[in-house]
């Protein structure tokens, strides 16, 4: 059910991207009719056309359609700037002790262990 769901989901993702694929499939299925129909050249003894202007026609059209929702969508993008406002009732001010005890101790010999209350060697399961 999921792998379905992702296939449907997927495609309808990829279906805008499509449409000028779409419009050529549309126009070879049903070229012997555009041209004998539809065609401007239809007339003509040596027709080379075989409805390709009408292809032309709505590719461009496709074309301008996606430039114009493009455009749509552009102009519909608002910014929207919320300010959150602070009340300063709730800070208090904190006065620091500044220490003359050094925060870092130097030493001139190499340390032979380490001694530290909390640490534990790990203890084996048996």
């Amino acid at each position: 059910m999921k792998s379905l769901f992702s296939i449907v989901l997927s495609i309808l993702l990829l279906l805008p991207s499509f449409g000028s694929f779409f419009v050529y499939t549309s126009f070879k299925l049903n070229q012997d009719e555009i041209a004998k129909t539809i065609c401007v050249q239809r007339k003509m003894v040596n027709n080379s056309c075989n409805g390709r202007c009408e292809l032309q026609k709505s590719l461009k059209k496709y074309e301008n359609n996606e430039k114009r929702m493009h455009n749509n969508l552009d102009n519909k993008i608002d910014l929207v700037f919320i300010q959150n406002t602070v009340v300063a009732d709730d800070f208090k001010i904190i006065a620091f002790n500044y220490s003359s005890k050094p925060n870092c101790y130097i030493q001139e010999k190499k340390p032979v262990s380490v001694a530290l209350p909390s640490f534990r060697p790990p203890s084996a399961l048996i």
